[in-house]
């Protein structure tokens, strides 16, 4: 909006900003949308008993769709996950380090973090969690 001295008004530019991001996030679905009707109008549809089957790794399904997993595998890839994402913590610590003035305070601030980490890690060992049985 234009106010009576002929300029634009704080919510006008700051709405602004918001409509570039609308206009490319509608852009955005517009393309997804229109790529998933392209597939969906040039694919073949032939189904066949065996396109039909469930397929699992190139087995033929046989017996029961249920099939008890043990607990221990999810926990091997919890810690998995939990380390991988903290580790990547360490990147943006390792330019800050670099930077002129944080050196000593980024230092104890990752080993305390690492500290963390291998109280965590001594935890699950203690438990016996990292058994492979």
């Amino acid at each position: 909006m234009v106010d009576a001295t002929g300029r634009t008004t704080v919510a006008t530019e700051y709405f602004q900003g918001y409509s570039v991001v609308g206009i490319i996030a509608l852009i955005g679905v517009l393309f997804v949308a229109v790529a998933f009707g392209a597939g969906r109008l040039l694919r073949p549809v032939v189904p066949t008993p065996e396109k039909l089957l469930t397929y699992e790794c190139g087995v033929d399904p046989v017996g029961e769709g249920w099939a008890h997993t043990q607990v221990r595998y999810y926990v091997y890839a919890f810690l998995y996950v939990v380390f991988a994402v903290d580790s990547i913590f360490l990147f943006p610590w390792a330019t800050i380090f670099a930077a002129p003035g944080f050196g000593g305070v980024t230092l104890v601030e990752m080993f305390i973090f690492l500290g963390f980490l291998a109280i965590g890690l001594l935890y699950a060992w203690k438990k016996g969690v990292l058994e492979w049985t």
